[in-house]
């Protein structure tokens, strides 16, 4: 079973959300991680970019697979995992350690459409 961590938000597309502040940590889950295999590349926006809820912000390509990433909020890019530039894998071993794309949120009204822990996990069953 992938793992879920209590108290960060989940969409349906598979992205978490952790919160810190005005700040969220945007990323794939262990269970996305898990049905693309092993990931080789990541696209990502660039700081300064702004990203909407809802709309794709990169993509992560896997040897099966090449996925969008489906930003959970909207807000600026204020700085991007530039180690999953030369290390894309670190997704595979370690998905909520490697967030992709820090966002200050300009709507955190946005996270209540997202799913807290235990419904995530219902969909990933």
């Amino acid at each position: 079973m992938a793992k879920v961590i209590e108290g960060y938000y989940y969409s349906e597309s598979h992205e978490f959300v952790k919160v810190e502040g005005e700040y969220g940590y945007v990323g794939i889950t262990d269970y996305a991680q898990e049905q693309l295999g092993s990931v080789v590349y990541v696209d990502m926006p660039d700081e300064g970019d702004e990203v909407n809820a809802g709309e794709d912000f990169g993509a992560v390509e896997s040897v099966k697979a090449a996925s969008d990433l489906i930003s959970p909020v909207s807000g600026e890019v204020v700085e991007v995992n530039t180690e999953l530039e030369d290390s894309p894998e670190l997704l595979n071993s370690d998905a909520f350690g490697n967030w992709i794309i820090k966002v200050k949120l300009s709507d955190p009204s946005e996270l209540d459409n997202l799913m807290q822990a235990a419904a995530y996990e219902e969909i990933c069953k």
